[in-house]
């Protein structure tokens, strides 16, 4: 869908205000990506491979194909932050970095493996995967996430109502962006699969209304594995 057919006439919703569009951008992969460590409010560097990646992914902006972007967002993590700078040169735009785009507070978990973290923490570990109240030990539960979220979507919406904003992220944030527009329940988080440096898209709009044009899209990453 082109600028000018996003803010002419009204959507099959009926909607007739531009939507804030929201591009959320995976960052690339990291150390712990590839040990399939819970990577939270750790800072790890984009590895070799990220670095590609996230050129790949700032590439793919420069043929527009999803329109016009005005704004560039990034959570404060040097993995994210890395990502969104080379977007920054492609586009043109500086990088304002919102606090809430952090990823998920793992706490002790923190740069454990799945198997490590369930021999931990068994029981805790097992509740923790089905129940978004649950909060590893010392961190933060996805309920917590959520309301964050929350709190960023009403900020990127009131300060760039509508326009196109690309934000980067983590995977905890980007499924509850999704999960929030979609309107569905707590599954979602524990059965969508992103990849790194990945794309999907969610718009908002004045009424309240919401909807999602694009999940994982990886189309920029068809000769690496992610």
């Amino acid at each position: 869908m082109s600028d000018e057919q996003k803010r002419s006439g009204p959507n099959w919703q009926g909607q007739t205000a531009p939507p804030t569009r929201i591009i959320l951008l995976r960052h690339g992969q990291t150390h712990l990506s590839v040990e399939r460590r819970y990577s939270g409010h750790g800072d790890p560097a984009l590895s070799d491979t990220g670095l590609e990646q996230a050129t790949a992914a700032a590439t793919r902006l420069a043929d527009h194909p999803f329109g016009g972007i005005d704004a560039i967002v990034s959570s404060p993590l040097s993995r994210a932050r890395a990502t969104a700078e080379f977007a920054s040169r492609v586009l043109g735009l500086d990088v304002t970095v919102h606090e809430g785009l952090i990823e998920t507070d793992f706490g002790d978990w923190e740069g454990l493996t799945f198997s490590e973290a369930a021999e931990r923490d068994g029981r805790l570990h097992r509740k923790w995967l089905s129940d978004v109240d649950v909060t590893p030990p010392n961190g933060e539960s996805f309920a917590q996430v959520g309301q964050r979220i929350a709190q960023v979507r009403d900020d990127l919406v009131d300060q760039y109502a509508g326009q196109t904003v690309l934000a980067v992220s983590h995977v905890t944030p980007i499924k509850t962006f999704l999960r929030g527009a979609l309107g569905v329940g707590p599954e979602l988080l524990f059965r969508l699969h992103l990849d790194l440096a990945s794309y999907s898209i969610v718009e908002f709009y004045p009424d309240g209304g919401s909807v999602v044009r694009l999940v994982n899209d990886t189309a920029h990453l068809q000769t690496q594995r992610v």
